[in-house]
């Protein structure tokens, strides 16, 4: 596995499968934990096509695996960052930690992703989100 970050929040690697592995440690990180797997099953019941799919959670180890959304963006004007937290939010979720280490992009398909959801929280929505249209 090749590890890709190593804080006192967490600890992410890259299985060779390239599945990310993310693993919580420090100040609540059940809590947070508990948070990520909510928000990712969310966002999944919203057909969120830029956001990595949940695979697995374990929260004994407090781990999660999830797909690969990409590699990490060097820099995106601040505009079209804006623009991709604000798409997320008509899913019904704002990110919380709107910082360029949780962009990524995707070269599969062009396209900018999140990442990083342990403080994103979900958002009273209405029946017309744009997930639902």
């Amino acid at each position: 596995m090749n590890e890709v970050k190593d804080t006192l929040r967490a600890v992410v690697r890259i299985g060779f499968d390239g599945r990310v592995y993310k693993t919580f440690r420090g100040p609540k990180a059940a809590e947070r934990f508990a948070n990520e797997v909510e928000i990712l099953k969310y966002l999944a019941e919203k057909k969120c096509p830029f956001v990595p799919a949940l695979l697995d959670a374990d929260p004994v180890k407090l781990r999660i695996v999830t797909t690969s959304c990409g590699s990490r963006v060097d820099y995106l004007d601040s505009e079209r960052m804006a623009e991709l937290f604000t798409e997320l939010e008509r899913y019904g979720v704002r990110h919380e930690d709107q910082a360029m280490r949780n962009v990524t992009y995707r070269q599969s398909d062009g396209r900018f992703c999140l990442i990083d959801f342990e403080f994103a929280k979900i958002l009273e929505q209405s029946s017309n989100d744009a997930a639902d249209k």
